[in-house]
């Protein structure tokens, strides 16, 4: 039986104590919340369609993955995961100005660009290489990276990070799976990330 996987295995699921929805926090209204990414929009999985929870206000009740301490207490965020070991998630934003939109883009940004050596120094049974896969002309910008980890204990896991902004908004887009870089849906995952910042104020 196949089941449902919402952290991140690598020990990212250590690290991040997974991504479960946070059922308790307070759901995100309509009104004041970025329109999310739908599971649809998401990069297709070959067997498993895309599952996704509420958009919910608040900090993830378990911080993702390189740029958890980051959050401030207005960001939203909703997860994603399909039947097997893939999932995803996405955080937003929105700031008071554009100024400090565009400051907290760069924090991200050098958060996810850090990530691989904070990992390595914070876990030393773990192993992690990062890669750059550059930037998405959408709006005020975006990034895309790739993160690949593997552990001592033998598992191997790839994650894709993208960080993009409209106006004083900002989103931080995650995808991961079991597998290596040559598993990695960069094309499908840039065009996520494009769709996810278009959907901004």
């Amino acid at each position: 039986m196949n089941t449902r996987t919402r952290g991140t295995r690598l020990a990212l699921a250590a690290l991040a104590a997974g991504t479960a929805v946070a059922l308790a926090a307070v759901p995100a209204s309509a009104a004041d919340a970025p329109r999310f990414l739908e599971p649809g929009e998401l990069p297709p999985h070959p067997t498993s369609p895309w599952y996704a929870g509420p958009v919910t206000a608040g900090q993830p009740e378990h911080p993702p993955v390189c740029v958890g301490e980051a959050l401030p207490s207005i960001s939203s965020h909703r997860e994603y995961w399909t039947e097997y070991d893939t999932n995803a998630f996405q955080v937003t934003v929105v700031e008071r100005d554009e100024q400090r939109a565009k400051a907290f883009a760069a924090l991200l940004r050098q958060k996810v660009a850090d990530c691989a050596e904070r990992l390595v120094q914070e876990n030393p049974g773990l192993t992690a290489t990062e890669k750059d896969y550059g930037k998405i002309k959408v709006e005020e910008g975006a990034r895309v990276y790739g993160l690949h980890t593997v552990s001592d204990w033998g598992s191997s896991d790839v994650s894709l990070f993208s960080v993009g902004r409209d106006g004083r908004t900002v989103t931080y887009v995650r995808w991961a799976q079991m597998g290596t870089f040559e598993h990695a849906q960069v094309a499908d995952f840039k065009k996520t990330t494009v769709t996810a910042v278009d959907k901004l104020y």
